[in-house]
């Protein structure tokens, strides 16, 4: 097996993996700027050299050549070498700063030659406490600069585009945002302009930069000139918590952290899954933070005599729900689930209604045709299609459901906006007694009799599958009225480290939405009705579901987690790819 020697340790390898990266997937550490491992290595930052040599052989024996120590003589490139552009060799000798004082001091004196002409405006730039300049000055860079003469200045607040704002005098031309834009998203936007000590990125003259993937240009910049205009100056990246999710704005289940202070989602990032989306997001996704804090379904309402919906109690909107179901045989109650709803919430939701003779709950895709593309964005616009049709929901096309509509005298409708989508229109709902499960108000909401507010992606832990018929699941980042986030068992530590606790001073008791989870709504309602149906939390139905579903056997949040989703068997079930 090939080997190679890095700071006097022995390492296997195969194949001809990057040096920098093989270095840090031992868990070791090279500091650097342009390097990202989805994308060409310019090696120009300079940040990752080391040193590198090979061992002497002999030419005639082809044996190591030995010095007075007995150990392998080692030939040692003239010139330090940037990790980032290096293949490990079999042999291979390195030096990283942690051993090597000539690297040491090859690298502080790079990090005082970026810092010349870069503006010490940490105060106030967006990247402070996640930016890889600040931290890595700290921990390799010089104890202050010897520059005397007033630094370059270059375009401040220049809006590249309708998402991202650019600082040019923070730049250090490392290039990550433009070999995105030529290599990841395939737009070719962005340029390097100006020469020397003058350029920065930009786009071509009277073009701007409207790439469907631009902010993600934002996340890979180390040193904060490229930052989000909608985010801008909301929040210190140390006041907020970072929860994992899974977007539902696609069929994709792209895997995001949802960063919230005070109870609201401030901004939404990419997390890295190999599988699904690696380190990238659609802008379109990042948009879903304000359907998460506004507009917000809070306390149950119901509409008197017909008129507009006024709030009521959640003994009443019980007690309102029951006295319909009561009144009415399951032959005249029509069940819609939805492709929006988790695969949790939809089980729970039929099985409940299926406990009182109804029959299975129906559903229509959300799909819109020639939306995607071949990247993250996808005709699919839900996020648990596949999960429905797994659960075996009915699927049905809206003629199909107007048609069942119109002989229904309840219609009963989970967290989908079929109105808004113009799968219904407000006369298909004018006829029966409408009851909707919803997590914001909507045109679909209006129209309904009674409207029971529900927790969000955002509120519940719950799980979704995607196009590829892969399970994945979010953790609840928000509290809601009837919930204490610190408490469950969703929690990690701290705040970059994800949660927080009541004696953290940001943390507020407002923006609580008054609301539950579809389970718990529907415990209360069984109670009500008599009806032997228990959950006790979203793992209680998951459980449900993967003993009494074949497609879901032996899943679990535990190897959810541990696995970062778990692809079901396809066989179980014809799956859709839009």
């Amino acid at each position: 097996m090939p080997e190679v020697f890095i700071d006097g340790k022995r390492f296997e390898f195969e194949g001809s993996p990057s040096l920098l990266q093989f270095i840090m997937d031992q868990g070791m550490e090279v500091p650097y700027f342009c390097y990202h491992p989805s994308m060409s290595a310019p090696a120009n930052c300079r940040q990752c050299l080391v040193k590198v040599g090979q061992p002497v052989k002999d030419r005639e024996t082809g044996e190591f050549e030995l010095d007075e120590n007995g150990e392998r003589k080692i030939r040692w490139f003239p010139k330090l070498q940037p990790s980032c552009k290096m293949d490990v060799s079999d042999g291979m000798v390195v030096k990283t700063q942690e051993v090597d004082e000539e690297v040491e001091r090859a690298q502080k004196d790079n990090l005082e030659f970026i810092l010349i002409n870069h503006p010490l405006d940490c105060p106030i730039c967006d990247q402070a406490g996640e930016c890889p300049l600040q931290i890595q000055t700290y921990k390799y860079g010089p104890e202050g600069s010897r520059f005397e003469v007033q630094k370059a200045h270059k375009p401040k607040r220049v809006q590249l585009g309708p998402r991202v704002t650019l600082d040019a005098e923070r730049c250090i031309n490392c290039t990550r945002c433009v070999r995105f834009t030529e290599e990841i998203s395939g737009t070719e936007q962005l340029t390097i302009v100006s020469r020397g000590d003058k350029n920065y990125p930009a786009t071509a003259p009277g073009e701007e930069f409207d790439d469907p993937y631009s902010l993600n240009t934002v996340d890979i910049c180390p040193v904060g000139a490229l930052t989000s205009s909608d985010f801008r100056f909301k929040a210190r990246v140390w006041e907020m918590n970072q929860t994992p999710s899974i977007d539902i704005t696609s069929g994709k289940g792209t895997n995001i952290d949802l960063w919230t202070r005070d109870n609201l989602i401030l901004r939404i990032t990419p997390r890295f899954n190999k599988e699904v989306n690696e380190w990238w997001m659609p802008d379109e996704a990042r948009d879903a933070y304000q359907k998460f804090n506004e507009n917000r379904v809070s306390r149950p309402s119901l509409k008197i005599d017909g008129q507009q919906q006024a709030s009521t109690s959640w003994n009443n909107a019980i007690e309102t729900f029951a006295e319909i179901l009561e009144a009415h045989d399951s032959d005249d109650i029509l069940v819609i689930g939805s492709p929006h709803a988790s695969v949790e919430e939809n089980y729970s939701f039929n099985k409940f209604f299926n406990l009182l003779g109804v029959e299975t709950a129906k559903f229509v895709p959300h799909i819109v045709e020639g939306y995607g593309d071949d990247f993250l964005l996808t005709d699919d616009q839900a996020p648990n299609t596949n999960g429905c049709r797994l659960i075996d929901l009915d699927e049905i096309d809206s003629k199909s459901l107007k048609s069942a509509i119109g002989s229904a005298k309840v219609v009963i409708m989970l967290s989908d906006e079929l109105v808004d989508r113009e799968v219904l229109t407000s006369a298909d709902l004018q006829a029966p007694y409408v009851i909707s499960l919803a997590t914001n108000k909507t045109e679909t909401v209006q129209e309904s009799d009674l409207v029971i507010p529900i927790t969000c992606v955002a509120e519940h832990a719950a799980s979704y599958v995607n196009i590829d018929g892969r399970i994945q699941r979010s953790m609840p980042a928000k509290e809601t009225k009837y919930t204490n986030r610190s408490l469950n068992l969703e929690m990690s530590e701290g705040r970059l480290d994800r949660y927080g606790t009541n004696f953290d001073n940001w943390r507020t008791e407002e923006n609580k939405v008054d609301c539950l989870p579809v389970w718990d709504f529907l415990n209360k309602l069984g109670d009500r009705l008599g009806l032997n149906f228990q959950y006790e939390h979203s793992r209680a139905v998951m459980a449900d579901i993967a003993s009494s579903i074949p497609a879901f056997e032996d899943v679990t949040y535990e190897r959810m987690d541990e696995e970062q989703g778990i692809q079901l068997p396809l066989e179980h079930k014809e799956l859709r790819q839009d």
